[in-house]
């Protein structure tokens, strides 16, 4: 199950004038949301000049892709409503996978309702209706109304839900097998084989999309594969690079003196791929375009980026091609440093999926951003630098101030002539005074593939992952464990730049060879937003 966020629009994102009829403004709205593994909604048009009725339950089923961004599979919505009394407007939206046990239905059901409703009163507009979405496609062998169904008692446990937050549900709507029902009206209203769904693009909310310059962009499901690692053959020789390149890296890293110079050569590459992405023909098709991304990186390249980027400051420099020119070939590169984490190395996506978030965010596609975000979360929950970026793109927080300081660090490294100051080993100042800005402490365990770094850690009875005693050995003379050796336990410490609270870096053992991820998919933990719709 696949957990996302709510979404709490401003007061022109949508009206509704009474149960069955709704008006959606054609103004963009603020958005954001909680802590929790969450997904973001698009909003229709510009300005606050034009408003759309909603008056049917055809309509409302057509609007949903475009109250949120993109068109939900297997999912639970919620979309709030304000202001009933007078001419109401849609608030927050939240997404939640459905769970394929109905046994946990109603809790489930609880925790969206409880995300959304507390969401939206953080952020000062409590709901006061509630329009519910069940979409979900048939199974082999079965058809839309048979999902209907079997859906019904989802729809009952998020009435209830709503009720126990004094929130009536004014609308619930199952979507399967392009064609819709209403559990609100009987069946003189809607026929037991449903309505058929309009045509994509034909309706009314569409045409204001267009004209807005908005888009739909199909399925989460489609986005996370421009971000998942290989499953072709490729992915062995890539793997086989990794292997090679932490041998040789590593000991540099992990050695202060060496440190340096590895960050310098991670990032003189990382500008030498970008420019040869920029500078590449342009292909129509995203498919075609990953893939001529790919054909333009070598696999040793790959593995050489990849692992400068477990560094922590190397990183944060990298964050720095965030706007401008730079942004898009920034993003290009880390979307492909991703789908090369391959096999034992999916942990190690985290850095290159929290750049490809952040940037995301930087450029204004927050939907891009926070799937990416809590992909990186998924690959390693404890990752700070994606749980920080996820928490303030779901608050809502401008970007802006996260650039102004990006961009006063690399104007200061530019006035002073020192390219990367935070990485500078001990020198003297014109008085003889030592000077040092510190480095962050490596540690082997935090660079080698996830096989190798959970074996130092054992399971409780509660399940718990807790850390092994281990020696804490690095820097000059330290011994290093050779990457993917079966069985040698990973050197404990913590991580660069204290990243990982109580010394050690969890992680959990992936089986078999280049597996794609879905993104959080099988996670319970519900989204809750303060003002739209997984550091």
């Amino acid at each position: 199950m696949t957990n996302h966020g709510e979404t709490t629009g401003s007061s022109e994102n949508g009206k509704t004038t009474g149960h069955g009829e709704y008006e959606a403004n054609d103004g963009h709205g603020a958005a954001a949301r909680p802590e929790t593994y969450t997904e973001p909604t698009a909003y229709v048009g510009h300005g606050a000049g034009h408003q759309i009725t909603l008056r049917t339950p055809a309509e409302l089923a057509d609007a949903l892709p475009y109250l949120l961004g993109y068109r939900p599979e297997d999912s639970m919505v919620l979309v709030a409503l304000h202001e009933k009394d007078v001419r109401g407007r849609f608030g927050g939206r939240a997404r939640l996978g459905i769970p394929p046990n109905a046994d946990d239905w109603a809790s489930a059901a609880r925790q969206l309702v409880h995300g959304l409703v507390t969401g939206s009163e953080r952020r000062g507009a409590r709901p006061e209706q509630m329009v519910v979405y069940l979409c979900q496609e048939p199974a082999r062998g079965e058809t839309g109304q048979e999902v209907m169904r079997r859906l019904q008692p989802l729809a009952q446990e998020l009435r209830l839900a709503c009720g126990d937050l004094d929130v009536p549900v004014v609308e619930a709507l199952c979507i399967a097998d392009g064609r819709f029902w209403s559990y609100s009206c009987d069946s003189q209203c809607c026929p037991s084989t449903g309505l058929p769904m309009g045509l994509p693009g034909t309706s009314v909310l569409a045409a204001a999309a267009t004209y807005a310059g908005l888009q739909v962009r199909g399925t989460l499901r489609e986005l996370r594969v421009r971000l998942q690692p290989w499953e072709t053959a490729a992915a062995l020789e890539q793997e086989t690079a990794l292997d090679a390149a932490g041998m040789a890296l590593i000991p540099r890293i992990l050695d202060d003196s060496d440190r340096a110079d590895v960050a310098t050569d991670t990032l003189d590459l990382a500008e030498r791929v970008m420019r040869r992405l920029a500078g590449a023909p342009a292909v129509s098709g995203i498919l075609p375009a990953d893939m001529r991304d790919d054909d333009l990186i070598g696999h040793d390249e790959a593995a050489t980026l990849i692992l400068g980027l477990q560094d922590r400051v190397t990183r944060d420099h990298a964050a720095e091609w965030m706007e401008g020119d730079e942004a898009g070939p920034a993003l290009r590169l880390w979307r492909a440093l991703a789908r090369r984490c391959v096999g034992p190395y999916a942990e190690h996506a985290a850095a290159p999926l929290s750049l490809a978030g952040w940037v995301a965010w930087s450029t204004g596609d927050e939907l891009e951003a926070r799937e990416a975000l809590a992909m990186a979360l998924g690959a390693d929950p404890e990752y700070l630098f994606a749980r920080l970026l996820h928490q303030a793109c779901n608050e809502g927080l401008d970007p802006e101030s996260i650039r102004r300081c990006l961009r006063t660090g690399r104007r200061g490294r530019r006035e002073t002539g020192v390219q990367y100051p935070a990485l500078a080993v001990p020198e003297q100042s014109g008085g003889g005074v030592e000077q040092q800005t510190e480095l962050p402490s490596a540690d082997a365990a935090d660079f080698m593939p996830t096989p190798e770094r959970s074996h130092g850690r054992r399971r409780t009875r509660a399940g718990v992952t807790q850390p092994r005693p281990r020696s804490n050995v690095r820097g000059n003379g330290a011994s290093i464990p050779r990457p993917r050796t079966p069985g040698s336990p990973g050197a404990g410490g913590t991580h660069p730049g204290g990243e990982r609270a109580g010394g050690t870096r969890p992680s959990t053992a992936r089986k078999g060879g280049a597996q794609r991820r879905e993104g959080r998919s099988g996670d319970t933990r519900p989204a809750v937003d303060g003002a739209e719709d997984g550091a």
